[in-house]
């Protein structure tokens, strides 16, 4: 847990001191992403009003020999563009099966990870440049998980705080409340402060690295997601994706571990 936080907090330190070693540069330029958009190494500078940009990735493993299973990972990430607002919603899942072989020499296939999450954001675009107010609802089920099914409801700001040519930051913070239930049926719930950032630096034309890193403090848990990927352009509308993730949960069962994390290779479509 401890670790988990250092590597939370020193991602957001080195990105805000970058941040604020280049206040006001560039701010004629281009934005090339925010924290509200999809991921994607060749997604447009601006997307026009009333239109959508969509991407989509699917990742699978498949073992066999003398060890046997199977694991897919998948994501689809929707935005939507009007004057006024900029909207994204979010679909991903995970799932793993393992086969196994028991004393008496049965062979049988057991399922050892399952997750699917859904969110849904509304930002408000205000008069200043990069600066937003929002409104964010997501859902998760992780059979395996330290919660079983957690969910959270969160309202704020959010603003740029750094843009050039190649790299942007983007940082969220205001109040919510989560509901989360535990394999054995008790349930959470209770107020909660959000914080979150998005730093994004297109490393050259055909690469970029997206860090992700977000915090709900609530009375009786800190729950934390944390992102590193890299997409790699394959061609104008497909990349390759490698991504490690981390998610924390402060509090939980004694026989639960607090850090969960996941390793992927991803392809990505994006339309």
């Amino acid at each position: 847990m401890t670790s988990f936080r250092l590597y939370a907090l020193a991602l957001l330190g080195l990105a805000h001191s970058t941040a604020f070693a280049y206040d006001g540069a560039a701010d004629d330029l281009p934005q090339i992403g925010s924290i509200h958009s999809a991921l994607s190494v060749n997604r447009p500078d601006t997307i026009p009003d009333g239109s959508w940009f969509t991407s989509a990735e699917l990742g699978a493993i498949n073992t066999s020999g003398n060890t046997t299973g199977t694991s897919i990972s998948g994501k689809i990430d929707a935005r939507h563009e009007t004057a006024d607002w900029s909207n994204e919603y979010i679909v991903s899942g995970f799932f793993k099966e393992d086969e196994i072989t028991d004393d008496d020499g049965e062979r049988y296939r057991t399922r050892s990870a399952e997750r699917w999450a859904a969110s849904a954001k509304a930002a408000y675009k205000l008069m200043k440049e990069g600066s937003r107010a929002f409104v964010l609802g997501s859902h998760v089920n992780d059979k395996f998980g330290a919660y079983t099914r957690y969910s959270s409801f969160a309202v704020g700001h959010g603003s740029q705080l750094y843009n050039t040519a190649d790299k942007a930051l983007d940082v969220e913070i205001g109040p919510g409340y989560f509901n989360g239930q535990r394999e054995t049926g008790e349930t959470e719930s209770g107020m909660t402060v959000r914080g979150a950032a998005r730093f994004r630096w297109q490393v050259s034309s055909s690469a970029a690295f997206v860090q992700t890193v977000s915090v709900e403090r609530g009375t009786s848990n800190v729950h934390s997601i944390a992102e590193s990927a890299l997409s790699t352009k394959i061609n104008d509308t497909m990349q390759m994706k490698a991504a490690f993730s981390a998610r924390n949960d402060s509090n939980v069962p004694e026989d639960k571990k607090n850090t969960d994390t996941q390793t992927s290779l991803t392809l990505v479509y994006s339309f």
